[in-house]
């Protein structure tokens, strides 16, 4: 039986407050989207977050279970679940007031194949020191991915978060960031250059996705361009998340992620191996982006 994804990183309650009106409450969470997105397409996954036993921290714990999502030991133990609220203006456009306090177990223990995290678990101590342990201590065991996601509300300034971001670069196999990201972390660098250094790092597969426009893909030291499907968008929302979720599919699907052996197939792997996966990812953002919030396709929705 495959050994399941161990997913870290925030689930939190998105608090959308407009101009008039009563505000509106949902999950999210970029790594708790990406837990939900895994298990829809039939993954066996299990969530290490920090929540806490309050309302809302219910209203988390009661989807993931709906969604077939584990929660780790120990992700209830917050006093308060964390928040984000986002204040509409006039146009629409939102500004947010993160109220978050993320802590990870040092010792937390869970039997999985791979090891998934980012966003702002990675960089927001203390649990961004766990994380990073975490990672480098599941590398001997396992295969990680991570997806920076950054948030420059919670992250400081490029300088102050890139060591940390490219420490967990250096400790995962696979890595996958939006082109906003990479721009923030290293102004007007290519895309080509910058996944060309984080692959001297370590990972052996770097992507970086472009919305409308797909995704570079750098794999054996080749990049490749890959258009995005056709898809008619209600809003962007949970879209990365789903395109992470279906590269982490594809790839486990592939048996080039999930142990150490994973790793070796991974380590010889060239596009031809690796591109049934990115074509999932494509599809799953492209389901996402065509409904309203971060709803992930289940397998049964995807392309034959």
């Amino acid at each position: 039986m495959e050994l399941p994804v161990l997913v870290v990183g925030e689930a939190l309650i998105d608090i959308v407050i407009p101009l008039a009106g009563e505000s509106i409450e949902h999950v999210g969470g970029s790594p708790a989207n990406v837990a939900i997105g895994l298990a829809r397409l039939g993954h066996r996954t299990t969530l290490a977050t920090h929540i806490g036993s309050d309302s809302r921290g219910s209203r988390i714990a009661g989807l993931m279970a709906a969604e077939a999502v584990e929660l780790a030991p120990g992700s209830t133990a917050a006093n308060r679940t964390p928040t984000a609220a986002a204040r509409l203006d006039a146009a629409g456009a939102a500004s947010y007031e993160f109220a978050i306090d993320w802590q990870l177990d040092p010792h937390l223990a869970v039997d999985a194949g791979h090891l998934h995290t980012g966003s702002i678990a990675g960089t927001l101590p203390p649990g961004s020191d766990a994380v990073l342990a975490l990672a480098r201590r599941m590398h001997a065991q396992a295969t990680v991915s991570y997806d920076p996601n950054v948030r420059p509300t919670l992250m400081g300034s490029p300088d102050q978060t890139r060591g940390t971001i490219e420490a967990l670069v250096a400790a995962s196999d696979v890595v996958k960031c939006s082109d906003e990201d990479a721009e923030w972390l290293y102004p007007g660098t290519p895309l080509e250059v910058v996944l060309r250094s984080w692959a001297r790092r370590g990972p052996r597969l770097g992507v970086v996705t472009r919305g409308s426009r797909g995704a570079v893909v750098l794999v054996a030291g080749e990049l490749h361009e890959v258009p995005a499907p056709a898809a008619s968008v209600v809003d962007t929302v949970g879209a990365g998340d789903s395109f992470m979720s279906g590269l982490l599919s594809g790839l486990l699907d592939a048996g080039l992620l999930g142990g150490l052996e994973a790793r070796d197939r991974l380590a010889a792997a060239g596009w031809d191996d690796v591109a049934p996966a990115v074509e999932r990812a494509l599809a799953c953002a492209a389901i996402t982006v065509s409904r309203a919030g971060a709803n992930p396709p289940t397998r049964a929705e995807l392309p034959a």
